[in-house]
């Protein structure tokens, strides 16, 4: 994963925006105008992500590339280095993780209907190439 790829995955799911709400080094995914996922780029080999709350630490435990985003309340956002032990398929999984987590949150008038296998599938399949 690089983060050019990273920007596309996220742009790829349904209603996705971004926006550069705190400066101009940090681009921010949202659904809804809610971010679940944000990217800086003055640390173009890393990216923070939504997450549940036991998965978080489940990821961490399990691979040195996650740890707890600085910045971002701990319990729910991970940063994940791109060049890791995270391969593009579980990363392309996280970004859809993270998608989902906001958008059950979301009002139920105004949730995104998403299959998530299907959007998983065509964000690996935008990651292989």
């Amino acid at each position: 994963m690089n983060i050019e790829l990273f920007r596309e995955c996220c742009l790829a799911l349904p209603e996705v925006t971004e926006d550069m709400p705190f400066d101009d080094t940090v681009v921010t995914f949202r659904l809804k105008g809610k971010i679940f996922a944000c990217v800086g780029l003055d640390h173009p080999d890393e990216a923070v992500l939504k997450c549940d709350p036991e998965k978080a630490e489940t990821l961490r435990m399990h691979h040195s590339a996650v740890e707890g985003a600085f910045h971002w309340n701990k319990k729910y956002w991970n940063q994940i280095a791109f060049q890791g032990d995270v391969d593009d398929h579980l990363f392309c999984r996280l970004i859809v993780h993270a998608y989902e987590e906001v958008n059950l949150k979301l009002p139920k008038r105004e949730r995104v209907s998403v299959a998530r296998e299907q959007w998983t599938e065509a964000l690996i399949r935008m990651a292989a190439g």
